[in-house]
């Protein structure tokens, strides 16, 4: 398991669009994680979500299809929290993974059990049901009250986003916060011995 050095941004336990968007962090130092850097880690990453059961193994062409998605909400949700448009290839790009796959459950019956309703994904909708999945949590959180809250973090190099829980938040974790409270520090310090 690739394991985030950063813990779960606020929101990004609650909403799923969150943390794909946040699956890839940009590091101090030029360095980034990507939990979908490859087809075993980002068929991990869905498998830890229940995206897809645990004996899917995705393939490259997958993988490139979420990190494509992954761009797009990225793009949504730059342009709710700076309230500008977001531009067409992204929207569309969201929409046509809203239409990938039925969001149904079908109706099922099984004996001892009785009627059931559950979605059924063959092994070749994997992906059409994780991304359908996915782009619907994120347009779900952008047409809500809680779009108003979504913020990327202040902390450069920081690209991850967060639900801005106090109105005085500003980074999407202490460490971001403490990062930026001693880059301060450094510079009166610095300041004040010029």
């Amino acid at each position: 398991m690739l394991q985030s050095p950063l813990p779960p941004s606020p929101g990004a336990l609650e909403h799923c669009s969150i943390d794909l968007v946040n699956s890839e962090i940009h590091l101090p130092g030029n360095k980034v994680f990507d939990a979908l850097a490859t087809p075993e880690s980002t068929t991990q990453w869905l498998i830890e979500r229940n995206l897809v059961p645990e004996e899917a193994s995705l393939q490259t062409y997958c993988q490139n299809r979420l990190t494509t998605l992954r761009a797009q909400v990225r793009e949504a949700f730059t342009a709710s929290s700076s309230k500008r448009t977001v531009e067409h290839a992204a929207l569309q790009g969201i929409n046509a993974a809203l239409l990938a796959a039925p969001n149904t459950p079908l109706l099922r019956q099984q004996e001892g059990r009785g009627f059931f309703r559950s979605l059924e994904h063959p092994a070749t909708q994997f992906t059409e049901h994780a991304l359908a999945t996915l782009a619907e949590e994120a347009a779900t959180l952008l047409s809500s009250d809680e779009a108003s809250l979504l913020s990327l973090c202040e902390a450069e190099p920081c690209t991850r986003f967060y639900l801005r829980t106090h109105g005085r938040r500003q980074w999407c974790s202490t460490r971001c916060g403490d990062r930026v409270r001693a880059a301060r520090s450094y510079a009166r310090k610095k300041e004040q011995k010029l």
